[in-house]
């Protein structure tokens, strides 16, 4: 006889105790998280003004202060990001250990290579953000001055410009991990995904001409290009999960 779902699912008060030590899991994950990132931001502050120059080396913008506490503010935000970044593994990893519990089915091994992985795609989408997306998009925004117009960028607004696709970039890359990871819970299959390739190429566009700082195409290539392949990547991994699902099973 099929199975019933009452034979699959564990029982309500299970399921609601389950997502309570959670909850509870997290909240401390998050404390600590918090306090690693307060640690990190600190030495972060004191790298502010280096950080800062390299920014501003590699997009060649001369900068301003347009207010007595700007660049004050600015370096904290700018050490806050540090700490956000020099902690991202631990963020990654505490919560991943926090969410475990809800899915049996993901063994410690395994979290440890979607926590890998995580940092690993995080940091790469970073340093592309940094080398390629973010001088170039820059540049090509700053030839737009004329004879009569010289751009000199506020500095809070550019430390806000240059955290925003940093990160944006970051978690982007992550792309391949989420499909993966949603595979294996069951929210989606490889085979629909596949299917369905025209419609991600579709989306991938929007999210690049969104996210990228230029409009023109090359820029917007240079963003599509790399999203597309990981999608790809992501296809991959879900199918090759999906198959060793099913040799275990």
């Amino acid at each position: 006889m099929p199975t019933t779902d009452a034979t699959t699912q564990p029982p309500a008060d299970e399921r609601a105790d389950r997502l309570y030590r959670v909850l509870q899991s997290l909240r401390t994950s998050f404390i600590r998280i918090g306090v690693v990132v307060l640690l990190f931001s600190i030495g972060g502050y004191f790298l502010a003004e280096s950080i800062l120059r390299l920014l501003q080396r590699l997009t060649g913008v001369r900068l301003a202060a347009y207010g007595i506490p700007e660049t004050f503010f600015s370096f904290l935000n700018l050490g806050l990001a540090f700490g956000v970044c020099a902690g991202m593994p631990y963020i990654l990893y505490a919560i991943l250990a926090g969410v475990r519990p809800l899915y049996p089915t993901l063994n410690r091994g395994t979290m440890r290579g979607f926590w890998l992985a995580a940092v690993v795609l995080f940091c790469a989408g970073v340093l592309f953000c940094l080398n390629i997306s973010l001088p170039y998009g820059v540049q090509f925004l700053l030839e737009f001055e004329g004879p009569n117009i010289e751009a000199i960028i506020s500095v809070q607004k550019f430390v806000s410009f240059c955290l925003l696709f940093l990160f944006g970039f970051g978690f982007i890359f992550e792309l391949p991990l989420a499909m993966i990871l949603a595979g294996r819970i069951g929210i989606v299959t490889y085979q629909k995904l596949a299917r369905n390739r025209r419609y991600a190429a579709l989306v991938i566009t929007i999210v690049s001409a969104v996210l990228t700082p230029t409009p023109d195409a090359f820029n917007l290539a240079m963003m599509a290009v790399p999203l597309y392949l990981l999608f790809e990547l992501g296809l991959l991994g879900m199918r090759f999960n999906s198959a060793a699902a099913r040799a275990g099973g």
